[in-house]
């Protein structure tokens, strides 16, 4: 097991992104973290395709799109077409998990498994050898610099 370091741009600086990219770029990091958030899953809004899509062309480092949203299915390919190179999907609130990892790496992309906190790992054990990467919230998901 390795762990992975992945800077979030919802910490970023949303009027220079850029700035914040660069600073991601020339940083020891292995990959960028891109927060997608429905309003329905958790009850807040942030990037869609075309900051997805500006973010993978100028970014050096490996995409990863963490999912709180429901029916994530639905955009596995328009994701994986504006620049995704793993997708994070919640085990809570999913009802087909095997068949989405599934449908996420036949589309080429890493299948990233995420935890709330309060869900226990042996919950999930099953699905260990179907994902690529498991991504443990400290904090309750959908909004960025909470407390932990």
């Amino acid at each position: 097991m390795s762990v992975v370091i992945s800077p979030s741009i919802l910490a970023g600086n949303f009027l220079n992104l850029q700035q914040s990219l660069d600073i991601i770029n020339s940083s020891e990091a292995e990959w960028v973290h891109v927060d997608v958030m429905d309003g329905v899953f958790v009850p807040n809004i942030s990037f869609g395709f075309p900051v997805l899509k500006a973010v993978s062309a100028y970014c050096t480092k490996f995409i990863d799109v963490h999912l709180m949203i429901e029916q994530p299915n639905r955009y596995f390919s328009m994701l994986q077409e504006a620049g995704a190179q793993g997708l994070s999907i919640h085990f809570e609130g999913n009802h087909h998990l095997h068949r989405d990892l599934a449908e996420i790496q036949r589309l080429g992309m890493k299948a990233g498994l995420a935890l709330n906190p309060q869900t226990s790992l042996d919950t999930v054990k099953e699905l260990l050898p179907s994902i690529d990467h498991l991504l443990l919230m400290s904090v309750n998901p959908g909004f960025g610099g909470q407390k932990f």
